[in-house]
């Protein structure tokens, strides 16, 4: 019975971890669409919570 709950609660992080990743690369796809529309870093970064570092990184690739 322990193992079960141990395996659910594992399987839950994973899970979590998982979406919070789809999240950064949905984040980040935004922002490259933002960025093909002439839109500022710093609004980008406001609108999309990644850093300015973040963004710009993205500008430059």
């Amino acid at each position: 019975m322990r193992e079960s709950v141990i395996y659910q609660e594992i399987e839950a992080q994973a899970e979590e971890k998982g979406l919070a990743k789809g999240r950064k690369q949905e984040a980040r796809l935004i922002a490259l669409n933002l960025l093909n529309e002439g839109m500022s870093v710093d609004l980008i970064a406001r609108v999309t919570s990644l850093t300015v570092e973040q963004v710009q990184h993205l500008q430059q690739n």
